[in-house]
This record gives structure tokens, sequence and C-alpha cells, in this order.
């Protein structure tokens, strides 16, 4: 619009609200003339736009504005001042006013107001919430009013916080999240890409950290130092920190998160004991906090790791150890001794004693504790055909299942426990997973119905509504437990499948004859493997790592006269440490056990393992 047709078209609003105000209302015929001659200036809906001044004032409100013919964009006021200052003055000179506004308004009709006129900015920002990232970053496309709402600190450190990245951070930390979501998004593509590359090919070096540093990928895989005339025997892990036990009675610790892999040995209670002269470690499971280890003779070490290398409590049974279980957000041990099952516990002095003490009519061999149930520790023990939650509590021992087969693998959630049972081929009934709700102690699914055994199942680290095991006919299955059905069967093994874990897209496997496999299961393929001589007894990863353990079956000793490098990773067990991230590793252990002390020597020997991409060897 230009000057003379502003001009022209102020005067006539003039006009029109001076005879609005009139004590007489009787209209010119010159008016009408000129209303009719006039030029189309008012953008709006052909001659709706009429002289009324409610209309006007209609207008500035808000309310019934005709929409804008699409002229070029101008510039003009923010629209939240705009709309947040006083619209209808009325008094002495209110018509000039009233005009002015109007054809600001007119000028500025392609600006389309939102939350500025009808909501707050704290419920524009409540309603944005809702919206994920791809939806937040068209809304920043609409105006500069949505631009400033969709980039606001809390929706983006909302959606860190939901996607799992720094979940420990408050919004404070740091002054800008959308970027750090995307630098957590770049990480989380390089941990993927990473994965998906594999281990590559060997090269075997001493004294030194293995690293494959290629374009954007970064990685590390360590074949962890083992004990000289002596075989492996268990292996655990918890967030990166491996325990190992061995036939001669040695207990060794290491921390894969960093660059040092100090690993000490754990001691015994009593200081004179030379290493290699106690009884066999017969398991061995470590958390957070605690590292327990139970021996042949019945014998159980507990060490706390923000101590030191010395027992905090050491508990004899009079008979050898079945079974062992240590508590993943707590400091409580279970055992299984003959057909007594202890639970301990510190008490608040700090100082260790038995929480519960239960007995079973049968030999147990699987033991879990139940996580998150608070103070008082729960255990579910498999002893043959019979299935019991143990509350310490009480000291109340309820039958979950019995007289039916014997059960072959267990896992336990929060609220579930899952344990697969042998098929009884004499009917034509096969094996099965059966899963029980511990708070109403009853059956909720039956799932598989296949030929051979499941050997081993994975409840509590697998993602919400899903399981995943594995079976003696060498396959990894995924199983819904919204429909009961299978939702994918893998063949990954030649033997049985002795370890398994996923998460929200991959699966890592271990079979019986040693062959480490990883998956992508959504597009079902196999990533890549490495294969061991020993079967795969552990198996446990994050984001950014993998540990695995090949434990040989035959614990005697195999060519005691040859101690090298290759008859130990052949007869004596193998434990590997896969770093995805090496810009996560720190440069010392949290845990005081693993560090080094001022007087170690610079450089420690190490038999580990050099990985390359395949594509850059």
């Amino acid at each position: 619009m230009d000057d003379c047709s502003l001009d022209e078209f102020r005067r006539r609003w003039q006009e029109e609200l001076a005879q609005a105000q009139a004590p007489r209302k009787r209209r010119r015929p010159e008016a009408a003339e000129r209303w009719a001659r006039r030029p189309e200036v008012v953008p709006g809906r052909g001659e709706q736009a009429s002289g009324d001044p409610a209309l006007a004032q209609g207008l500035l409100e808000g309310a019934g504005r005709p929409p804008a013919a699409r002229a070029t964009r101008t510039e003009g006021q923010d629209v939240a001042s705009r709309s947040r200052s006083p619209l209808a003055r009325e008094g002495a000179g209110g018509g000039e006013q009233l005009v002015d506004q109007l054809i600001r308004d007119l000028n500025e009709m392609n600006d389309v107001p939102f939350f500025d006129i009808q909501l707050p900015y704290e419920l524009a920002i409540n309603i944005f919430q809702y919206l994920d990232r791809k939806e937040l970053g068209r809304c920043a496309q609409v105006s500069k009013t949505w631009k400033v709402i969709a980039e606001d600190e809390v929706l983006w450190y909302r959606l860190c916080q939901q996607e799992g990245h720094l979940p420990d951070s408050s919004i404070s930390d740091y002054s800008c999240w959308k970027l750090i979501f995307q630098e957590c998004r770049a990480k989380e593509h390089m941990l993927r890409t990473n994965w998906k590359v594999g281990s590559g090919q060997y090269h075997y070096l001493l004294n030194c950290i293995p690293l494959f540093l290629t374009q954007n990928r970064k990685g590390a895989v360590s074949e962890l130092e083992h004990i000289p005339d002596a075989v492996l025997c268990d292996v655990h892990s918890h967030d990166g920190v491996v325990i190992a036990g061995y036939t001669s009675g040695d207990v060794r610790v290491w921390d894969t998160r960093t660059w040092d892999y100090v690993a000490p040995f754990l001691e015994s209670e009593d200081e004179e004991d030379e290493p290699g002269m106690q009884p066999n470690v017969s398991f061995v499971r470590i958390n957070s906090s605690l590292a327990v280890a139970a021996y042949e003779d019945g014998f159980l070490n507990i060490w706390d790791l923000r101590t030191g290398k010395y027992p905090v409590h050491r508990f004899e049974h009079d008979a050898r150890i079945q079974a062992l279980a240590l508590s993943q957000d707590d400091a409580t041990v279970a055992t299984a001794s003959a057909f007594d099952v202890v639970m301990l516990s510190p008490s608040e002095e700090g100082y260790w004693q038995i929480a519960a003490e239960f007995e079973v009519p049968k030999l147990v061999q699987y033991l879990e504790i139940v996580p998150e149930t608070g103070r008082y520790p729960v255990a579910v023990a498999a002893a043959g055909d019979l299935m019991y939650l143990l509350k310490a509590e009480d000291s109340a021992r309820t039958l979950l299942y019995a007289h039916g087969p014997p059960v072959t693998c267990l896992d336990v959630s929060a609220n579930q426990v899952a344990f697969g049972v042998q098929g009884l081929g004499w009917v034509y009934e096969g094996s099965k997973i059966l899963v029980y709700s511990l708070e109403a102690g009853r059956r909720l699914l039956k799932l598989g119905n296949v030929l051979r055994d499941f050997t081993c199942v994975n409840l509590s680290d697998s993602p919400p509504n899903l399981m995943v095991s594995g079976n003696m006919d060498g396959r990894v299955r995924i199983h819904d437990l919204r429909s009961g059905n299978i939702a994918l069967s893998l063949s990954a093994h030649q033997l049985g499948v002795s370890a398994v874990q996923m998460d929200d897209w991959k699966i890592v496997s271990g079979g019986e004859e040693g062959l480490v496999s990883v998956w992508d299961y959504r597009t079902n393929q196999k990533l890549w493997e490495v294969y061991s001589g020993h079967p795969v007894q552990h198996i446990s990863f994050s984001s950014h790592s993998l540990i695995t353990a090949n434990v040989p079956y035959q614990t005697v000793m195999r060519n005691v006269d040859l101690d090298s490098f290759t008859t130990h990773r052949r007869h004596r067990g193998l434990i590997r440490a896969y770093e995805f991230a090496v810009d996560q590793l720190a440069f010392q252990s949290p845990l005081p056990v693993c560090r080094s002390s001022c007087d170690a020597m610079a450089t420690h020997y190490y038999d580990l393992a050099l990985a390359f991409p395949y594509n850059h060897v």
C-alpha cells in the first residue's frame, strides 16, 4: 500500500468516525458517492470491510479480523509487545489513535499471532513438551515466536532425560541443551557404527593400550592378563568392573573403564596365606561396591571395593556352595549349600549378619535376588522341579512352581520371574519358558514349545515387553511378553547357546563352541563374531562396552610345563574387554582397590589384542 493510498484511506476513515459520533445520523449523499468511488485499498473479503467503528474496534482486539492478502512481508512491531498493549482506549482523541492502530494492523496482517495473545509463555512450554525432536524442529521454522518457544532449554533438557543422555545432570549444568542433545545423538551414532564395525583383525602387543582410531570410529579391545598355572573358573562383571576366580584360589578385579587396567588380587582374611594355596573358586559376583567369592570348601569371602583388598566378612558353610547371588542395587548376598539358603546383609552399624535362613527339600541349582525390594531382600531359588520365593522380612517360603519338569535356567526382574523347564518327550510336550508374577504368585505366560531345552534366559536386561532366550538347538529367540509369541528366531550357534543379552537394537550371544556373535535383530543380520576355544559363560554389555568370558568346563591343568599366551587361551580360559568409545575412558578408577599406588611401576605387563576395522588393515 503506497503513501497516497494510506492518506486517502486515513481521511475517509476519519470522516466515517466523525459521522458516527455526530448528533445527527443522517448520511450526506456525497459520502455515499465517495464510498462508491473508493479504491480497493482495504484488505478483506469484498464489501464486508465497511466503515463500522465496531468492526474497527473488533479488528484491533483480534476478534473477527479479516485475513490479509499475501503481500510482501513488512517490518513491524513485535507481535507479543503489540498484543499486550492496551487495545481499546476510548475518549477524547480516541478516533485518531484507533485509526493509527488499525493501519498498523493492516500492514502487519501476515504476522500470525499465537501464544502471545491467548496463552502465557509457561503454558506454551507445557504444550510443546509433548513434541519430539523432529516436531520441535518443524515448529521452530514457523515463526520467530515459535522458534523461541521450540528452542527453550527446558524442552531440550527434558528430551535428553527421556532418551537417557546425561541422566545425572541438572538443567543448570549446561547453557545450551539443544547443542548437548545433538552431541549426544552424534556420539550414539558413532557407538552404533563402532558396534557394527566389530572387533576386526587381531594383532598382539605388549605394554600398551590397544586402539583402533580411524576416521570417526574410536574403540579398543583387550584380552585381560591371565594368571600363570591357573585355569579360569568363573567371571562376572558390573558396569565395566570385572571379577575373575581361578583354580589357584586367586580372585582378581579389573576396572575396564580406565586407561590403566590395574588388576589387583583380592586377598584372603589371613595375610600369611600365599597366593595359589586356597581351594578352587566356585563362583564370583560383583556390584558397584562389593565383590563376593565362593570356594570349593564352603567358605565365602566378601570384599568392600571402597575400603581395601582384604575381606570385610567371611562366612563358612558345612558343605560346598552350589549357588551364589549378589544384589545389584544393595549389599545383600544369598548362598545355597546342601539344603540351606542363607541371606546375608550388613546391619545399620555395618556388621554383617544373617538376614534370613531357609531350608528346602532339594539341592538348589539356581539362585537370584529380586531387585528393588526395599529394606527386606527377596530371593528366588530353583531346586529341581521346585521354585521358591524367599522373603527375608518374615522368613516366609512361598512355593511358586512344583511337581513339573526340572528347571533349566532362571532370571528375575523387579516384578517377574522367568525360568525354563525341560520338555516331556514321551507326551510330545516340548520345553517351555514360564513367566510368573512375583506380587501375585501366579503364572502369567507359557512361552515356546521347542524340542530342545532352554539353557539361558535374560529378562532383567531386555527392553520392556520383550525377553531373549537361548536353547540347546543353537537358536536365539526373542519373546513378546504381550502376545506370548516368538517375535524372532535366529540360528546363531552350532552347539547350545550358553549366554545371551539384548537391548533396543542388537543381540549379543555366546555359544558352547566358543563363538561370540553380535546381531542387529531389526534387520535379522549378523554384524560380527569372535571365536575362542572354550564355552562363553559370561556376556555383559552397555552402550559403549562389552565384556565376554570363555571359561573351560574342565579345570584340570593341561600343558603345565608350557606357560605362554597361546597355551593359556587354548586351555585356561580368556576374558575380553571391548570399548567402543575410548574418549569415555577415565585415567583413574573410582574404586580405590583398582588404583595404582604411588610407588607402582609406570608400565605393567599385559597380554593384549589390538583390533583394526576390516577396511583399514
